[in-house]
């Protein structure tokens, strides 16, 4: 690991970052008509004239531009977007009836899906305390520690720990099953953490610290399994391990899942691991915490994407696997892909270990030739084991900038801080 090369890879996010990436997301997004964003693009980058809008994704580009303008992009312009992004939120997805946020809209913002969907209000707090962050918004500050209220007194399970995550229009429980109102997850644990982390950076407040490292340690101490170290996808209430299987009425876009009962249950996400990994000593710095508590189990998370989830031969990360052996799912998820250059990056810099660095160049090479399309700016959704492009969309009701921005941002200054410690070393 030189600092040529680390330059090298530096210069090449750079760029995409800066002359592909961020233009597409300047010139696209913002729905001038009616407010808000719209997130449906080709391959091509051309709006598909679908026109949806989930909380989901509409939370994620405020998150997406704030960070951009807070990191020193757009002269403004991509502040500006957030601004009227929170702006429309606010005004449409809001029930004043209940309390909570909508899940979908049309484009227009009249409430199509009007359940309470805690995934999506975790983001609401995490993109609504970015964009403070970002600007100062001290109207934004104060919806995110709201929605952080409401989720304390509607969703919070007091007796086993941990949050409910599907509720209808009222708050009252969804059905059980595929409606979700009988499972809890990693992934939206793993997001309620992230969201009150940031959060506690941007309001100081003793009790977004105290419960996002509440969600943090029962990550840990409840959602990995025991032996391996790993990420297990749902759980009953009490936090026993289920067969994952896709919920109705909540996701843009999944992958299939081949039988009724959900996925094995000897199953993991490489993705999610490593995502949770530097989300984790993220969180560690932001709420003062104790490395020594946290590093060994980030990297268990790092070493076995490293071992199980790269394709040594033809690049990136495989979709998920068994917890101890060969990758079972062996597409490659946009995603995944994006999480796991900053998770290697984050192995190198705690760590000290070049073996992360392999796995970074590795992904790198595949996501730079066979993910990016160059020509347009963004990046296709799902590949084959073999590289083909499977699903060539660059936005949906699913994916947005969230993971890609957000990814070539942080790669961006890590490999800076790695290319200046390589040159001095």
């Amino acid at each position: 690991m030189t600092a040529e090369e680390t330059r090298q890879h530096l210069v090449e996010v750079r760029t995409h970052l800066e002359d592909e990436l961020l233009p597409f997301w300047l010139k696209r997004g913002v729905d001038e008509e009616c407010g808000g964003f719209l997130t449906y693009f080709d391959r091509n980058g051309n709006p598909t004239g679908e026109s949806v809008k989930t909380l989901l994704c509409q939370a994620r580009m405020i998150f997406s531009y704030s960070l951009a303008h807070r990191r020193g992009y757009g002269n403004g312009a991509f502040l500006e977007r957030a601004r009227q992004g929170v702006q429309f939120v606010i005004r449409h997805f809001w029930d004043e009836t209940h309390g909570g946020w909508f899940w979908t809209a049309q484009r227009d913002g009249t409430p199509l899906n009007r359940k309470k969907i805690v995934y999506g209000h975790s983001f609401v707090i995490y993109a609504f305390a970015q964009f403070h962050r970002a600007c100062g918004d001290a109207a934004a500050l104060e919806w995110a520690c709201r929605t952080f209220d409401l989720l304390q007194a509607r969703a919070a399970d007091v007796l086993h720990g941990g949050y409910y995550e599907f509720f209808e229009e009222d708050w009252r429980h969804t059905p059980p099953g595929v409606y979700g109102g009988d499972r809890k997850s990693l992934d939206v644990h793993m997001h309620l953490m992230e969201a009150f982390t940031n959060l506690f950076a941007a309001s100081g407040h003793h009790i977004h610290r105290g419960r996002a490292r509440e969600v943090l340690d029962l990550i840990y101490s409840r959602m990995l399994h025991p032996e391996h170290g790993i990420g297990m996808a749902q759980f009953t209430p009490d936090f026993h391990p289920l067969r994952a299987i896709i919920f109705k009425n909540v996701w843009g876009s999944d992958r299939d899942v081949d039988e009724p009962e959900g996925r094995p249950l000897d199953n993991t996400s490489y993705g999610h691991n490593v995502e949770l990994g530097w989300l984790t000593t993220w969180a560690v710095d932001v709420l003062g915490l104790d490395p020594a508590d946290y590093y060994p189990k980030v990297r268990r998370l790092y070493e076995h994407c490293m071992e199980y989830g790269i394709d040594r031969e033809l690049g990136g990360v495989w979709c998920e696997g068994p917890h101890a052996g060969p990758a079972r799912e062996r597409n490659k998820e946009f995603w995944q892909q994006a999480e796991t250059l900053v998770g290697m990056l984050d192995g190198v810099q705690r760590f000290g270990d070049l073996h992360f660095w392999e796995a970074y160049r590795n992904v790198h090479r595949f996501v730079f030739d066979h993910v990016i399309n160059h020509r347009v700016g963004e990046w296709y959704a799902l590949l084959e084991p073999d590289n083909r492009v499977i699903w060539d969309y660059l936005g949906h009701a699913w994916k947005i900038n969230y993971h890609t921005v957000r990814s070539m941002i942080e790669c961006s200054e890590r490999l800076a801080v790695l290319e200046e410690a390589a040159g001095s070393g």
